[in-house]
């Protein structure tokens, strides 16, 4: 029988194929409408952060639990850099970030190049530089020994709502 296999074989081989394949689709589980963001627990990052970082590390209290946090990092060699990433209640990219470096050369390099205006925010007791960019705005807050940043795609409100919520200590 080895040689004598047509087109025939194979396009019904194919369909067989083709049916176990639909039936796997049909009977295993599938939500087209979940939301595919992953969360992230940020604690144990944050108590380290704290430890290793030489300034007070930011970070939000009492948000609501529609704000999501999606990354977390701390490196050390980066300028003692602190990430916090959230989405907003409406879906929009809100970020915390910290530094040792100069908000010079360290905002447009987490904002993707965003420049300094001439506005501020109060937030609190405590007045915040906005910056404006074509992807990302950011309040930004220079300290002795740290440049805080609150940026992302959201709202001024947004980043005022996140900069608000910001409790920094140090471990």
């Amino acid at each position: 029988m080895k040689g004598k296999q047509t087109v025939w074989d194979m396009v019904r081989s194919l369909a067989v194929i083709g049916l176990v394949v639909g039936a796997i689709y049909i009977f295993i589980p599938h939500d087209d409408k979940a939301d595919p963001t992953r969360v992230v627990d940020y604690r144990v990052e944050l108590i380290t952060a704290r430890r290793a970082a030489p300034y007070p590390v930011a970070a939000p209290q009492g948000l609501s639990a529609d704000w999501r946090a999606t990354s977390v990092s701390y490196e050390r060699k980066s300028g003692n850099a602190w990430h916090l990433g959230f989405l907003d209640p409406e879906g929009q990219y809100v970020a915390v970030e910290q530094s040792t470096l100069p908000a010079r050369t360290y905002v447009p390099k987490v904002t993707q190049k965003a420049e300094l205006t001439d506005r501020t925010q109060a937030v609190g007791d405590a007045t915040w530089q906005v910056w404006e960019g074509e992807k990302y705005d950011a309040l930004v807050r220079e300290e002795k020994g740290s440049t805080t940043v609150v940026t992302g795609t959201g709202s001024i409100a947004q980043l005022t709502e996140l900069a608000r919520a910001l409790e920094a200590e140090r471990g």
